[in-house]
Formats: structure tokens, C-alpha cells, sequence
């Protein structure tokens, strides 16, 4: 692997991808045939350590409700990808992970338009856009903090200035 170093973990492969994609990616100065690559080589990664996670699971033979419904979803992981494929190079915008979650902020106004398209929706009380995939089912009616929610699901901020940085 060229790209990819010392990864055992499917979040360890997301964190890196996002770090290699901000450094590589076209709209940050990087190069088209670089970022194909990082790609080819992301899929090979996640394929390996898909099976291994579900070599691991098949041997388990009761699967409660609780278990299917935390379960890693691979499908979740390929969407989350796409759309921060999308929207990496919004200017002024700092995009922040939480879970599965995908909350924008900062200077969003004159994307709106672009947020919509993808699919995210205006969250007015915490004045960001968001997004998650249509599998999300809300399970409680309480309305959690911007604080409460990465205490809750950790939160990785990727800030799209000119200077690109990931914070943890």
C-alpha cells in the first residue's frame, strides 16, 4: 500500500482517507491520477477489513435486535463517502462528522442551494446543515445540544480553508 499505513480498523481507514483526501484531493491542489489511486487503494482496504469483520460476526449464532441495530453498516460507509466527496471543497465551510452524521457551518449561506441538491436539510435551532442517510430512524423525541451530540457519537471537524486541516 503506498498511501495507507499501519490501518487494523475500518475508522482508522476513514480517518486516513480524510486526511489523504484533503491533502490530494483536485480542488485543493492535489491531482486527479493521486486521488484515484487513495480510491482504489481505500476500496481494496475496506473490502479486506469488511470480510474480516464479517468472518468475525459469522461465527456469532444468536443476533439480537440491539446487536442488527448497532451493527457497522458498509452501506452507511459508502454514502458518508460520497457525500463528503461532494462537498470537500466548499470554501468557508467547516464540515464536522458526528456518528454518521454530517453537520455544516460557518459560511453556508451562499451554498444552500448546492446543500439542498445533496440532501442536506437546514437544522434552525442549531443553525447548521445536516445530513444522514434515509436509514436513520429517530428513536426519542429529545432534542440534544450541538455539545450534547459529540459527547454522545465523538465528532471529527474537517474545515475546508485554505489551509485544510483535521481536527479531533
Amino acid at each position: 500500500m503506498t498511501y495507507f499505513k499501519n490501518i487494523e480498523t475500518l475508522e482508522q481507514l476513514r480517518k486516513q482517507y480524510r486526511d489523504l483526501l484533503k491533502k490530494y484531493h483536485p480542488d485543493n491542489g492535489g491531482s486527479e491520477e493521486v486521488t484515484k489511486a487513495i480510491n482504489t487503494e481505500y476500496e481494496q482496504l475496506f473490502k479486506v477489513l469488511k470480510n474480516r469483520h464479517e468472518s468475525k460476526t459469522a461465527g456469532t449464532e444468536s443476533k439480537s435486535s440491539s446487536y442488527e441495530s448497532n451493527k457497522y453498516s458498509f452501506e452507511e460507509d459508502e454514502k458518508l463517502r460520497e457525500i463528503l466527496q461532494k462537498i470537500i471543497h466548499f470554501e468557508g465551510v467547516t464540515i464536522e462528522i458526528c456518528g454518521s452524521w454530517i453537520w455544516l457551518s460557518g459560511n453556508t449561506y451562499q451554498y444552500r442551494k448546492e446543500f439542498k441538491e445533496i440532501g442536506f436539510k437546514w437544522a434552525s435551532t442549531k443553525k447548521q446543515w445536516y445530513w444522514h442517510s434515509e436509514d436513520y430512524i429517530k428513536k426519542s423525541r429529545k432534542t440534544l445540544s450541538m455539545d450534547d451530540i459529540r459527547k454522545k457519537y465523538g465528532s471529527t471537524e474537517v474545515k475546508t480553508d485554505s489551509r485544510l486541516r483535521l481536527e479531533a
